[in-house]
């Protein structure tokens, strides 16, 4: 699933009496792309830029979140096409492995796939001639994870997201989401994050942000996490990344790390 569909997904979870703590160990994902010169793998937030015509990309890694009673591995799977120029569209899935502990100290291990997704991502407008890169983002979340584990929520989601990317200087680019979730059987959430991305030399670049997520109808359960980490392009089609991150406030996990890779391939003239 996408990105900020995990991320909103976590936090209605983590309301449910079912999710208690969890295990997340490894997401393998796959959208598509030209080279990763856009946000992606290791960040939260979005960036405005789509997957080029024909093209394809592949993003795999490991994950894993914890706080004080639950440790969480997730294995994240995704693909994404180049549909149109501007356009693009994908699908997302994978399994995830949770480790709860509970209140008589007795772990629980719990194993299941993760919610199926559909996403697409559409950006018409371009910094030449409207300042920054602009697009529009939709997902909806079909619910296949198990809600008697406590795996998922058992109700489905949609998502509407508006992306802004902005380059800053030569070696400088911010990103910035603003979005709206339906939850189904819960409260909706908006939910909002700003990334920096700093190019340190050609193949290397260190990103950062900060994101957020509010309950329409309880501002006061705000969440609010930060992650940090590095890119480093190994190859024309092929960037390896790693991060880690931590919660700010709010019922988030504590501490979050992340490693992988976003692999570029299609047809036509960016094979």
């Amino acid at each position: 699933m996408d990105k900020v569909t995990q991320q909103t997904n976590h936090y209605i979870h983590r309301k449910e009496p079912t999710r208690m703590k969890c295990w997340l160990l490894i997401a393998v994902v796959v959208a598509t792309g030209p080279l990763l010169v856009e946000a992606g793998r290791p960040l939260t937030v979005d960036d405005a830029g789509t997957v080029e015509s024909q093209q394809f990309q592949l993003e795999a890694g490991a994950g894993y979140e914890h706080d004080s009673a639950t440790q969480h591995f997730d294995f994240p799977l995704g693909l994404s096409y180049g549909v149109l120029p501007m356009l693009q569209a994908g699908i997302w899935s994978g399994v995830q492995l949770e480790d709860r502990s509970e209140d008589n100290d007795v772990h629980h291990t719990v194993s299941d796939i993760c919610d199926f997704t559909l996403a697409t991502k559409w950006n018409p407008l371009a910094a030449d001639r409207f300042w920054a890169d602009q697009a529009l983002a939709f997902a909806v979340k079909i619910p296949t994870a198990s809600c008697d584990k406590g795996c998922g929520s058992g109700k489905a989601d949609f998502d509407l997201m508006y992306i802004v990317t902005k380059k800053l200087t030569d070696r400088f680019n911010a990103d910035l989401n603003i979005g709206y979730t339906w939850v189904g059987g819960d409260d909706d959430l908006v939910h909002y994050g700003l990334a920096l991305r700093w190019k340190v030399t050609e193949p290397v670049e260190l990103v950062g942000e900060v994101f957020a997520n509010t309950p329409v109808t309880s501002v006061k359960t705000t969440t609010l996490a930060m992650n940090a980490g590095i890119r480093w392009q190994a190859m024309d089609n092929l960037v390896l990344d790693a991060a880690a991150g931590a919660g700010l406030r709010g019922d988030v996990p504590d501490v979050t790390a992340t490693m992988g890779l976003t692999w570029t391939f299609g047809f036509g003239k960016n094979k």
